[in-house]
């Protein structure tokens, strides 16, 4: 009998002993918030800084930290994934070659964590976290030239079998297309009464390409913010601004039908030829979609939320 009871508080000690151990192991770290040198006072240059250097702490291969599912280099996720959001609106500060060149050195330094320790929960962490905020269609933080340097190398990456990378490939090829600096695709549009147009042959300062389906809530939200906004209608009026809502799917009828929900002084088409979607020359993922490009046909905005395009059009009067 006493040596059971013996043996029980041992054992007992043992596990009190361990679950603090345990505990203490799991115990979250801070957020290592990156430091700015003190001889920086101009705040583009404090910008740029922190855009590059934002992860150097929890992506630091030199140290050791507390591994558990929950946590990402001793951090939780859900303080990892604040930080995340943060720094896309910090990206979005700087511009997007420099904020491109940021996104490709924290892939570096995840890949670098997971070759070092898979326990880490670095690398598959910024893989999704990278999906979620910069490619998915519902994302409002979404841009797909900031996915761009991350996918790329992605699509190369050998610790991946074959079908990720085929996929990664994929969104690859298709975020190559109409990045922002480069010229829009060029497509031919017919409107309600037949008469062919095309979207080089819309002479504006600015052009804004809207992707929409008859029916869209999403799609009549926008028409009412744009239609709703003094600056805007201005810039369509004095021919600023032009809008090109093109309709890229096959019902027809359909389309006629919700005429009078677009404003008439838009350019008002949908695509004859299918090749918008079927051709694959626009990665329309999700409607409404829009695209706001400048009067060479520049794109400066691609596929970008609407308060975004919205904010920058009424800037313009500033």
């Amino acid at each position: 009998m006493k040596n059971r009871l013996y043996l029980f508080i041992v054992a007992s000690a043992l596990a009190v002993c361990c679950a603090e151990r345990k505990a203490e192991q799991f115990k979250a770290l801070p957020f290592p918030d990156v430091r700015v040198p003190s001889m920086m006072d101009e705040s583009a240059q404090i910008a740029g800084y922190l855009a590059m250097n934002y992860w150097n702490g929890i992506t630091d291969t030199s140290r050791h930290f507390p591994c558990d599912s929950s946590l990402v280099s001793g951090v939780r996720k859900d303080e990892v994934e604040q930080k995340f959001a943060d720094w896309t609106m910090l990206l979005d500060a700087v511009g997007i070659p420099e904020a491109r060149k940021a996104v490709a050195r924290l892939y570096d330094r995840a890949v670098a964590c997971e070759r070092k320790d898979t326990s880490s929960n670095v690398f598959e962490t910024f893989v999704e976290l990278s999906q979620k905020y910069f490619y998915d269609p519902n994302s409002p933080l979404r841009n797909e030239d900031l996915y761009l340097p991350f996918v790329s190398r992605l699509s190369s990456y050998e610790g991946l079998d074959p079908l990720m990378r085929g996929k990664y490939e994929r969104e690859t090829r298709l975020c190559s297309m109409n990045c922002v600096g480069s010229r829009a695709a060029d497509f031919r549009f017919s409107d309600k009464s037949g008469r062919i147009g095309t979207l080089y042959g819309v002479d504006a300062e600015y052009t804004l390409l809207f992707f929409s389906n008859p029916g869209c809530e999403a799609c009549k939200n926008i028409i009412g913010m744009l239609g709703n906004s003094p600056v805007i209608a201005s810039q369509v009026r004095d021919g600023v601004l032009a809008v090109v809502n093109i309709y890229i799917d096959e019902d027809i009828g359909a389309w006629l039908s919700y005429m009078p929900v677009y404003p008439a002084d838009w350019h008002n088409g949908f695509d004859p030829d299918l090749v918008i979607r079927g051709d694959g020359i626009y990665d329309v993922r999700a409607i409404p979609s829009l695209y706001l490009l400048d009067r060479e046909k520049r794109v400066l905005m691609k596929d970008a939320p609407e308060q975004k395009v919205i904010s920058f059009l009424e800037n313009l009067a500033d």
